[in-house]
């Protein structure tokens, strides 16, 4: 995996990506911060004055530094990083920054407008964990195309990701491929479920215990509260996966009412039940909706005309991630 920008909160291990504990506590931070309401230069000026480090190991931050992290979608977790922020806290942090924008006036340009599709976000490259984006050639000539590749294809003129390329018809037939094999499997939104998380469990007791201690103690500028504040929530996430893997599971068949086999691309069932697709390189590319079901379709042949080809193999993941 080519890698040349490690995003704050990871480190490498042994080939693996794994959270930097101390980083990923003022990730973490900055996230809550941000969604309880401190600007950009609040939390910047804090970290500074604190002498915290940043990514480069410096104690200077700006409103731009600290966008950056609010914007990382690696935070989220993927095929290769593990998850940092939780769905709620991040999408809560995007929802205040489109607000914060709307607010000053700023407005998307033309081309950006044009440049927006359903696919943005959701296409994601497995060999450097990058999103993938829509380059246009040729705009505006006869010979314009429409190509998808990864947002490291071209860095500073060079080369960087040699992932594959996709089309927009290429993107919506493996969707249509993958849901119809998901609706001739349906046995899969039945019996896959998640592990049964622990309950109250005696290590959340403690957390809860410990904290109001703290509190009641005044040490609310005390770092292990902070801590102990991190912990919980993680303990109480992990509580709620089977909850989330329910609803979500119901939201899947509920959309799929009443369809025997997806015959077009619609654009309103692929934003209902898709969380990503992964372009691994002439391998495959990994359909996971948002239970975490994954269908794995494969694309190990490329035809003359210069596109993918399916094959007929059936290479799907009938497991979902947790």
């Amino acid at each position: 995996m080519m890698q040349r920008h490690m995003p704050m909160g990871y480190k490498m291990v042994n080939g693996l990506i794994e959270l930097k504990e101390e980083q990923a506590e003022i990730v973490k931070v900055i996230f809550i911060d941000y969604g309880t309401g401190k600007s950009l230069k609040a939390i910047a000026k804090e970290l500074t004055e604190n002498g915290v480090l940043n990514a480069n190991k410096k104690p200077n931050w700006n409103h731009v530094s600290v966008g950056k992290i609010l914007q990382n979608v690696k935070y989220q977790g993927d095929g290769f990083y593990p998850r940092l922020i939780d769905e709620v806290t991040f999408i809560k942090a995007q929802d205040r920054r489109a607000k914060v924008e709307r607010d000053l006036g700023r407005t998307l340009q033309v081309n950006a407008l044009r440049n927006q599709s359903i696919f943005s976000g959701i296409v994601r490259c497995g060999e450097c964990g990058e999103i993938y984006k829509k380059y246009i050639e040729h705009a505006g000539k006869p010979s314009e195309k429409i190509k998808w590749k990864c947002k490291r294809y071209i860095f500073q003129n060079r080369v960087l990701c040699r992932n594959d390329f996709f089309t927009e018809d290429e993107l919506r037939s493996i969707f249509i491929e993958a849901t119809n094999q998901l609706l001739k499997k349906k046995w899969m939104l039945e019996k896959i479920q998640p592990e049964e998380p622990p309950k109250m469990c005696l290590e959340l007791r403690q957390t809860e215990n410990r904290i109001k201690e703290l509190e009641q103690d005044g040490e609310f500028s005390n770092s292990e509260l902070a801590v102990l504040i991190f912990k919980r929530a993680e303990l109480y996430y992990a509580g709620s996966r089977v909850a989330d893997y329910k609803s979500s599971t119901e939201k899947i068949k509920e959309a799929l009412l009443g369809i025997k086999i997806l015959t077009e691309f619609d654009e309103d069932l692929f934003g209902t039940i898709i969380k990503r697709m992964t372009i691994n390189k002439e391998v495959s590319v990994e359909v996971e909706f948002i239970n975490g079901i994954i269908i794995d379709k494969s694309t190990k042949y490329k035809r003359k005309d210069g596109k993918y080809g399916n094959n007929e193999k059936d290479r799907s993941n009938h497991t979902a991630s947790s």
